[in-house]
């Protein structure tokens, strides 16, 4: 079989250059790695043994704080197996931490620089330690609602960053899908399927996605299937790719002037302690 390559999710802060990947493989590893979108500069955060679900993270609008939901499966410990926490970025050592005990909702997403909404619409989370200095909003902060597991954060955190939602459908009562598309420079458009399989490909979660780029004017297609994440970062077009992160320029043909970004597949798990840890 084949080797798996890295999987890898990226957040882009929406008011600074900066950017979060979430790093996962082996299946119980998980890392974070910060990066500096104006120099292309990468900074490994810390590894967790254990699930960090990407689709329910989310960074706030300057890039400083960072929300998650993982679980471990320790049951029995202070967390439950499973919690909520924010963190300073591109860290995993919690400031705010809310204990979960089971694989519904978690997460969340910044509504701005100092306020956050909790996903814990069903289950709610066990407070164990409040962040400094930010607000949980009181009340359902948005007008769409799609569920609490993966799509009622990463649906609603799409659209907030510019995507626009066009339809859901499902190709077989197993597996369903919603397109999302961002308008790119010289009349292209990148469409982002987002999968929900319980046949999903080899490598894949249940929740994945699929990218092309299409050019109505000239009714052209340009399917993208090894794309596992992709957008649009004010002038350039980045993506992920085997596990590599590349950046191109957007031309009337497509992409144009590829660059190679950051390497995710030599990552090997490593201790690495929070600069705040002890603060």
């Amino acid at each position: 079989m084949a080797k798996v390559p890295a999987r890898v999710h990226v957040i882009l802060a929406r008011d600074a250059d900066y950017g979060i990947a979430i790093r996962r493989g082996p299946s119980k590893s998980v890392c974070t790695v910060g990066w500096d979108r104006k120099k292309d500069h990468f900074q490994v955060g810390q590894w967790l043994r254990g699930r960090l679900y990407e689709r329910r993270c989310d960074l706030s609008p300057n890039g400083k704080h960072f929300i998650y939901f993982a679980m471990n499966g320790k049951w029995s410990s202070k967390v439950k197996g499973s919690w909520t926490a924010i963190s300073l970025s591109p860290y995993l050592k919690a400031r705010g931490l809310w204990a979960n005990g089971t694989g519904w909702n978690g997460g969340g997403l910044f509504t701005s620089n100092t306020s956050y909404w909790l996903n814990a619409c069903i289950y709610g989370h066990e407070a164990q330690q409040t962040p400094h200095g930010l607000r949980e909003d009181d009340q359902y902060p948005f007008h769409e609602y799609y569920g609490g597991e993966c799509p009622g954060v990463y649906y609603i955190r799409l659209q907030r960053d510019g995507w626009k939602w066009i339809r859901h459908g499902t190709s077989d009562p197993k597996n369903e899908y919603t397109i999302f598309e961002k308008a790119l420079p010289k009349g292209w458009v990148l469409e982002k399927k987002a999968h929900l399989s319980l046949n999903h490909p080899v490598g894949k979660g249940v929740y994945f996605d699929t990218h092309r780029m299409i050019h109505r004017e000239r009714d052209l297609i340009i399917d993208y299937p090894d794309w596992e994440w992709a957008d649009f970062d004010r002038r350039w077009l980045v993506w992920v790719e085997k596990g590599i992160l590349y950046k191109s320029q957007i031309t009337s043909k497509g992409v144009h002037f590829i660059r190679q970004l950051f390497d995710f597949n030599p990552m090997q798990f490593e201790a690495i302690q929070a600069p705040y840890a002890g603060s």
